[in-house]
């Protein structure tokens, strides 16, 4: 893999684009491990800090990642576990399979693993009766409710066993390649585990898919056999734009929460998890989410079709072959003073024969440690295969220097 570095001063550019410079491609041995292991970010590493053990915050609209801190570190769900409930029975209200007035039976099992019994998180749904599927949703949802939880599992899938396969098969689908599920309520289980970046993938997926039913996460209240309970979100009262999506806590990894808020016209998603009390975790998430409101802006990085830079071609009638971006590329950068550094990667040197407008590298941006967005670029001519002394040179070059890749 090659990496070319391209460093983008904010402060010097013109307010519509970023000047970007490419350094020059590889020369002789000496620069070859030059440009593999040296990438330079100016200013400080990070820009924010938490408490969190674990977190990871993007923007909506631009997909730029605007904090992150071990987001794949493996830790139990809690109630976030519910996320994914949730998603497989707002997927079955969308495809047609479940109607909100459709009721399913509470059992023993439900009530007394996640009823009144458990002194668990609990909607009271009464043993033997029957709840609307609409009921158990702002159950699961506003008041976190266990029993919910298995009933619905019970409901679509005959138990919760076969409920929590299909959460997990459903976390494949959406490309959550670590979450796994063993039962429908987090509550603790030997294998259960999720992570920061998939949870924050889960909630912006849940928003864009199934916008008609988001709105329950922003719901303040709900009463069932006649106990009413207020939302456990807490960022739902503090006036940020908060409006969804659920708080978890477990002994062993502490206070979570996935969040979403919307301000200002941009919407931001967020997860921390590992915070020692119900106070911080308020506080750290509160704080992360203003912060990422307030202290970026978007930025045209490169537009449509502009030239980013070059990679190495093998055994073609040139030696470079010039890259392009396909859309626009937009990002939100940092407002404060600094610069957002980049670097192109591929799998290199390519191959001739090489198409105009084949995907060959992608660029990858930077902010402080934090890798905030990726794009493809794609050649922006075609180079046809050498000659044969070419070829022969380029096949030397390769014997010399490719095993240093």
């Amino acid at each position: 893999m090659v990496v070319d570095d391209v460093t983008c001063d904010l402060r010097s550019m013109n307010a519509q684009k970023i000047a970007a410079s490419v350094l020059a491609r590889i020369a002789n041995l000496a620069l070859v491990l030059l440009a593999l292991l040296i990438f330079v970010v100016p200013g400080r590493s990070e820009l924010f800090e938490t408490k969190a053990s674990s977190a990871y915050m993007i923007d909506a609209e631009t997909g730029t990642v605007l904090f992150s801190k071990a987001p794949d570190q493996l830790f139990p769900p809690a109630s976030l576990a519910k996320l994914m409930t949730i998603e497989l029975v707002f997927q079955a209200l969308k495809n047609g399979h479940l109607s909100l007035d459709q009721t399913f039976p509470v059992s023993e099992y439900a009530w007394r693993t996640g009823g009144a019994p458990s002194r668990t998180a609990t909607m009271f749904a009464a043993v033997n009766s029957s709840v609307p599927v609409e009921a158990l949703i702002q159950g699961i949802i506003v008041q976190s409710a266990n029993d919910g939880c298995i009933v619905i599992a019970q409901g679509m899938a005959g138990s919760e066993e076969n409920f929590a396969r299909m959460m997990t098969e459903r976390a494949r689908e959406l490309g959550l390649t670590a979450s796994t599920f063993v039962n429908s309520t987090g509550l603790p289980a030997e294998g259960q585990w999720v992570t920061a970046r998939e949870l924050t993938q889960l909630a912006q997926h849940l928003w864009q898919t199934y916008p008609s039913y988001y709105r329950y996460f922003s719901q303040p209240a709900f009463e069932w056999n006649n106990i009413f309970q207020r939302n456990r979100n807490p960022l739902l009262t503090r006036n940020i734009g908060a409006d969804g999506l659920k708080t978890g806590f477990t002994e062993e990894s502490g206070y979570s929460i996935v969040a979403s808020a919307a301000r200002g016209g941009r919407r931001l998603f967020v997860t921390l998890a590992g915070m020692e009390s119900e106070e911080e975790r308020e506080e750290e998430a509160s704080r992360l989410l203003d912060w990422g409101m307030t202290a970026f802006e978007k930025r045209q990085i490169f537009a449509a079709n502009e030239i980013v830079g070059e990679a190495q071609v093998y055994g073609g009638e040139r030696e470079k072959v010039t890259l392009r971006t396909d859309a626009e590329l937009t990002a939100l950068v940092p407002t404060e003073e600094g610069s957002i550094s980049g670097r192109i990667i591929y799998e290199g040197p390519v191959p001739a024969p090489i198409e105009e407008g084949s995907q060959i590298a992608r660029l990858e941006l930077r902010v402080g440690d934090t890798r905030s967005h990726q794009a493809p670029l794609y050649a922006a001519e075609t180079v046809d295969r050498g000659s044969l002394r070419q070829r022969a040179q380029g096949a030397v070059w390769e014997l010399l220097v490719g095993w240093l890749r």
